[in-house]
């Protein structure tokens, strides 16, 4: 069975950090794009940040620009996303997902895990 699982998400204070790592099974996602996408409550879902299958292309959504890091790591076949001065804007379920290429919008992905929740408080 093919899954990406997130983790590392929480509850952290205005301008706290927190990892969050994806990890994937029953498929080699190292040729593979990988993107965060957050969907706050009440608001549509949106991209984060996206990572190409070398690891050397990366981009960011302008809100969260200098602030979130998108890395991997194709041995352990990870996605990571460093959150750093984290706001309650921020707070959110934050899903990973995989596209062959690298894109900033959802439907081009075809793997999504299931998501973790992200709650930043004031």
């Amino acid at each position: 069975q093919v899954q990406l699982l997130e983790s590392g998400g929480g509850l952290v204070q205005t301008g706290g950090s927190l990892r969050l790592s994806c990890a994937g099974s029953g498929r080699d996602f190292s040729g593979d794009a990988m993107g965060w996408f957050r969907q706050g409550p009440g608001k549509k879902r949106e991209w984060v940040a996206g990572i190409d299958w070398t690891g050397s292309v990366i981009n960011y959504a302008d809100s969260v620009k200098g602030r979130f890091t998108i890395s991997r790591d194709s041995a352990k076949n990870t996605v990571y996303l460093q959150m750093n001065s984290l706001t309650p804007e921020d707070t959110a379920v934050y899903y990973c997902a995989a596209a062959p290429y690298l894109y900033n919008t959802d439907y081009a992905y075809n793997y999504w895990g299931q998501g973790t929740q992200v709650t930043v408080s004031s």
